[in-house]
């Protein structure tokens, strides 16, 4: 029995299309690279066109300046890679049922922090704070707030103390209350 693809390679005109195809592809590519290398945009940066239709470069700097966007980014990624390895292990065919039991009741936790920390980043702006961020522990809870110029005052300590209490297990002094620096 004859293998018909060797023929068809033998053929000069189907080599030759083979050789093209590959050259201009090839070409593309570079000519995309080099072109994605001379843009000079920023991640976040995006031009708007205005009435005369002329390009205006904008830049997002409170993003990049964000404390708390970060913050809430950096528990959002170290939580998810918490969840990921314990799912991991909760689908682990080697593991045994106490480890099984152990990751699903961590995971469980996890996901109450989650709910916790976004209720009470709500209520404390809720109550005119620009903006806070919530870290849960297994023994305490800290968060952030940015207060104004006229910085957290004993009421100000005591009224977002009273917002974790009410929503969490967390004793007052399970609670650490910081401003933020900006």
């Amino acid at each position: 029995m004859k293998i018909q693809w060797k023929k068809n390679w033998k053929r000069p005109a189907v080599v030759l299309a083979v050789l093209v195809l590959v050259g201009a592809s090839v070409y593309l590519n570079w000519r995309y690279a080099d072109n994605v290398a001379e843009t000079d945009k920023i991640l976040g940066q995006a031009t708007l066109v205005n009435e005369n239709g002329e390009g205006v470069s904008v830049t997002n700097d409170a993003a990049e300046n964000d404390y708390f966007a970060t913050a809430r980014l950096s528990r959002k990624q170290a939580r998810d890679s918490a969840i990921s390895m314990l799912q991991e292990a909760e689908i682990d065919e080697n593991a045994t049922e106490d480890v099984c039991n152990e990751a699903s009741q961590t995971l469980q936790v996890l996901a109450g922090y989650t709910v916790a920390e976004s209720q009470i980043e709500n209520l404390v702006t809720a109550k005119g704070y620009a903006d806070c961020v919530v870290f849960m522990g297994s023994d305490s809870c800290s968060v952030v707030v940015a207060s104004g110029e006229e910085g957290l005052t004993a009421t100000d300590v005591a009224r977002i103390k009273d917002i974790v209490i009410n929503e969490t297990q967390y004793t007052a002094g399970q609670i650490k209350i910081m401003e933020a620096d900006q």
